[in-house]
């Protein structure tokens, strides 16, 4: 019955760094592309801890697995104190003062007063580039500027020397920030901001906030800002203590993408944070449920149809690295991330970039909840529509019925199709005449996991 629908290309050999071209905004400033022209549909990966806790080797065998998996992002930390050293005992900087990096001359892995943390770093950069993986860089995380680790005299040199040092590396994107609120050390942010876009105008800057909010509540409208990533995080609607303030939604990270998506000047947005996979309900109770693939799947395909430009997946023994025996480890990690790269739910995400690259008019999407009829269901029942100028797609997690004007898409329907989010399969089973309002059977049992995209063309 069902057949196998969309297959994503992979290259069967590295790419040099020089072949990688930069990304900029689209034309209606909706997505992401690259300098050519085509399009570029963000799937990335939280490897937050990879410069620290990979050595080589471990870091060629992440990337190898990501690249075949398909993502094309990587979202890192540079620091995550600053007082970081990595695997091979290298501190990044001086006596923990962000603006004098330790650097030294050389850069010979096999003498080990050569080779240095930053040597280490760009590697790793390299190895990305090689295999088609743009690395999004957290200068510092937030923890540090809230502590009053990073003065904003000691932020401007340091995000000076970052953009001297990597302003000439096509596979670059900046995150500003690092799970904070803009208003813990607003100062710092900015002139990282400022400084980033004055000594590398060339690539992508955006900003990672604390969970359950968007970049967009400060600095929407700041030049040095070129989209928007919120983190949806990772509370159930029941944990969330956010739910009272404005512009805070609980599970329903779609909602946040409806914000940022009718603000002024346009940008993309995308969710960069939201619940991992294997992590705890609310993160810090390990007796609580855990996060699992199908939880993945629906944020993801909730925001992108919403109209997000990508989507940021996270598992949780990846993006701290764990290991067996780590002392370090956080939220109750249980496996080692060589086994857990392989996850389900990081499988899955193949199926949605697959999906999205094999549209006509990848351009021209734009959410289309008008198109629903009868869309009343709340929290996980809730059904997300977007179209094009020859396609239209509806999300459904539950496998619920879903009902279509058909009246309002911008073409005649000639095809219907489901599409497995979970096996990227279809199956087409015909249209039943030509009515307005038309209703579409998923071809499962309705419950939350059983999820498809309807798919007419």
């Amino acid at each position: 019955m069902k057949k196998l629908w969309f297959v994503i290309s992979m290259s069967c050999f590295l790419n040099t760094e020089a072949q990688m071209p930069l990304l900029k905004i689209s034309s209606n400033k909706r997505f992401f592309q690259t300098a050519d022209g085509k399009p570029f549909f963000w799937l990335g990966d939280t490897g937050w801890l990879l410069f620290v806790k990979c050595n080589r080797e471990d870091a060629i065998k992440y990337l190898d697995t990501r690249m075949h998996q398909g993502f094309n992002v990587v979202q890192v930390m540079v620091l995550h104190d600053v007082n970081d050293k990595n695997v091979f005992g290298d501190y990044a900087l001086k006596d923990s003062d962000p603006s004098a990096p330790a650097t030294t001359p050389g850069n010979d892995f096999k003498n080990a007063t050569a080779y240095d943390y930053w040597d280490h770093v760009d590697f790793i950069i390299e190895e990305a580039a090689k295999r088609g993986i743009y690395m999004a860089l957290v200068p510092v995380w937030g923890s540090n500027v809230k502590e009053g680790k990073v003065s904003v005299k000691q932020a401007e040199m340091y995000a000076k020397f970052l953009a001297t040092r990597y302003k000439n590396r096509n596979n670059i994107i900046w995150v500003n920030g690092g799970d904070i609120r803009g208003t813990d050390g607003l100062e710092v942010w900015e002139i990282i901001g400022t400084t980033l876009r004055k000594n590398d105008p060339r690539h992508l800057i955006t900003y990672h906030p604390r969970g359950r909010f968007s970049s967009s509540e400060w600095f929407h409208k700041e030049s040095w800002l070129d989209f928007n990533m919120f983190q949806s995080g990772h509370r159930t609607y029941e944990q969330d203590t956010s739910r009272n303030e404005k512009n805070h939604f609980g599970e329903d990270n779609w909602k946040y993408v409806n914000v940022d998506y009718d603000l002024l000047p346009v940008k993309p947005v995308l969710d960069g944070e939201p619940s991992y996979e294997n992590i705890p309900h609310g993160l810090h109770d390990y007796s609580l449920p855990r996060w699992t693939a199908d939880d993945v799947r629906r944020y993801a395909y909730w925001s992108v149809f919403a109209g997000g430009a990508g989507f940021t997946y996270g598992e949780n023994s990846v993006m701290q690295f764990y290991a067996d025996g780590d002392k370090d480890a956080n939220y109750g990690v249980k496996k080692n991330w060589k086994e857990t790269i392989n996850a389900t739910g990081a499988l899955q995400m193949e199926h949605l970039i697959s999906l999205m690259l094999s549209l006509k008019g990848y351009f021209d999407r734009v959410p289309a909840q008008e198109i629903l009829v009868d869309n009343t269901g709340g929290k996980y029942d809730y059904l997300l529509a977007t179209k094009g100028k020859k396609f239209a797609m509806v999300y459904s997690f539950t496998g619920r019925i879903i009902k279509v004007d058909l009246s309002k898409l911008d073409f005649k329907v000639s095809r219907m199709t489901w599409y497995d989010p979970s096996g990227g399969e279809g199956a087409g089973n015909g249209l039943s005449g030509e009515r307005k309002i038309t209703s579409f059977t998923p071809p499962v049992k309705k419950q939350g996991g059983n999820d498809w995209v309807l798919i007419l063309e």
